[in-house]
């Protein structure tokens, strides 16, 4: 029988070379065998029909989100989801540098099964928990726990004291900015994120977290279950701290792309933009706008929300 390496398939089947791995590690090719560290397949083997869009008929909720956010979608992604264009062959790539809670991001992860994700946020804190929750699950559920068995038993102002505490040094370990320390950081940002008043994320002009305690009877600080669904989730998610053009490299003709910046305030008392030190003003909607037309122009599939909250689709595609 005349055999074929995985890489002469991806050029034969106009796929990625890891799609045709995972293809041979989930038994759907016949007679694929390991040799060594390399798959080979029948020289005649046909491609596989696509399951992955099976995926998309599946009910959600695997994962949610593990933080509460201001400006989260968890409420629109019946809408949001008419967009997405993953057919499992052009379109198999997936990024969103501006991740936040990371609803949508969650949505896809559960549903499709993707060749490359790419997320990033600008905010130093909310991506440590991400890459914490990735790379060092256990260790965050045991500080969680303790969390939770020191806080739910106390009485109202004890908890106040409590949430002070944590809040101190939720905001000492900012200013040390020491990676020593990363898993605690990610764990008081969960606790003081599930105990704060309305979950905000709020921090002063020195980048220090304000905000009050909140008045939740019974917060759930530790989510176990879920915190190591997400876990599983983000493996090989590619997860960085930094400006939304840092995502350039990544994106091409075979990205989904989410937009969801901070929106530009309608009034001076309407906005709530203050999730880092650094504003989000209308010089920076300008240069967002010039991105998006940039990656635009790589082929990339784009779809932004505006300063209203309306989809914006970009590159033509239609919702399906």
């Amino acid at each position: 029988m005349e055999l074929m390496a995985a890489k002469d398939a991806a050029e034969k089947w106009g796929i990625s070379q890891r799609r045709v791995a995972v293809l041979c590690a989930e038994n759907r090719i016949p007679d694929a065998v390991m040799v060594g560290k390399m798959w080979v397949l029948p020289a005649d083997a046909e491609k596989p029909a696509d399951a992955r869009s099976d995926r998309y008929s599946k009910s959600r909720g695997a994962v949610k989100p593990f933080l509460k956010w201001a400006g989260g979608k968890g409420q629109l992604l019946h809408e949001i989801e008419r967009y997405y264009p993953f057919d499992g062959q052009t379109v198999t790539k997936y990024a969103e540098p501006f991740v936040g809670g990371g609803a949508v991001l969650f949505d896809i992860l559960d549903r499709f099964d993707l060749e490359a994700v790419y997320i990033s946020d600008i905010n130093t804190q909310l991506i440590c928990t991400y890459q914490v929750i990735r790379d060092e699950v256990n260790e965050l559920v045991d500080i969680l726990s303790g969390y939770q068995s020191d806080y739910l038993p106390m009485d109202a102002e004890n908890r106040r004291l409590y949430y002070m505490d944590k809040r101190d040094q939720f905001n000492r370990l900012i200013v040390r900015c020491d990676d020593e320390y990363r898993v605690e950081q990610a764990a008081l940002m969960i606790f003081l994120n599930r105990t704060c008043f309305n979950g905000l994320y709020r921090v002063n002009r020195h980048g220090l977290f304000n905000v009050p305690i909140g008045s939740y009877k019974k917060p759930l600080i530790c989510d176990e279950a879920n915190l190591r669904a997400v876990s599983d989730k983000l493996k090989g998610v590619q997860i960085v701290c930094g400006d939304y053009k840092a995502s350039s490299d990544f994106i091409d003709s075979h990205t989904f792309v989410y937009f969801d910046p901070p929106y530009r305030p309608i009034t001076q008392t309407s906005s709530f933009t203050a999730y880092t030190e650094d504003a989000f003003g209308d010089a920076q909607q300008k240069e967002l706008a010039e991105f998006v037309d940039e990656m635009g122009k790589k082929g990339a599939r784009i779809m932004i929300r505006d300063i209203h909250g309306s989809v914006v689709i970009k590159d033509g595609f239609e919702a399906q």
